[in-house]
């Protein structure tokens, strides 16, 4: 067990981190909800209700959404642009081509031996992945804060909006933009800072001692 977490403990701690933060926000959202509706007369719901509740849910993937957008653009835009001297930028002066040349060996991927498709797919199968689970949780949180604001529209006597209809909701999108604005300050922050500051044993810092120009971690 000790050297399973010394080989995986970044992603155990982590995803562990992820389960207690999401049972915190399921546990308060539950008392948030029925806060209410009892301030509207209406009865409370159970915790396993709540599990399937519009607003629960929509506030997950409004979150998950800009998450995933954040780390897809992240590993575009870093594959397309440089920052002199940030650990989070690759080298403007390094040979990608020659790079790829270097690392691959008897125990590269298999899939870089394949055909052209395969190999295209694969080498940018990161930022794909990244970028349709941005999808996914956008469509999920445009569904279930339709539903939210649905419910909230009969709770008050008005005529709800069709799905459709509330895509072009200025609600939907305060949802959104509010969380993507952030996640697009912290990478600025992040690439900016790391040109200055250090973390040591980190690989998201320069070594303690290189110089402020050096661009990359390695």
């Amino acid at each position: 067990m000790s050297k399973f977490f010394k080989n995986n403990g970044l992603t155990v701690t982590l995803l562990a981190l992820f389960i207690a933060s999401l049972t915190g926000h399921w546990l308060s959202g539950w008392h948030v909800e029925n806060e209410e509706l009892t301030s509207h007369g209406k009865a409370a719901i159970t915790l396993a209700q709540y599990t399937t509740d519009a607003q629960f849910l929509s506030t997950v993937f409004e979150n998950w959404e800009s998450e995933f957008l954040q780390m897809g653009m992240y590993v575009l835009l870093t594959a397309m642009l440089v920052q002199r001297g940030s650990a989070e930028s690759r080298d403007p002066d390094e040979d990608d081509a020659e790079r790829e040349r270097e690392a691959q060996g008897p125990d590269s991927p298999r899939a870089i031996y394949a055909g052209p498709a395969v190999r295209w797919l694969f080498a940018h199968s990161l930022s794909i992945a990244l970028l349709t689970m941005f999808v996914v949780s956008f469509l999920l949180h445009w569904n279930f804060s339709a539903e939210e604001a649905a419910s909230q529209a009969l709770l008050h006597g008005d005529t709800p909006e069709t799905k459709l209809e509330y895509l072009a909701s200025a609600q939907l999108w305060f949802e959104s933009f509010q969380n993507w604005q952030s996640e697009f300050l912290s990478t600025a922050v992040l690439v900016v800072l790391s040109i200055f500051l250090r973390q040591r044993g980190s690989p998201e810092s320069k070594p303690v001692a290189a110089p402020h120009a050096k661009t990359g971690a390695s």
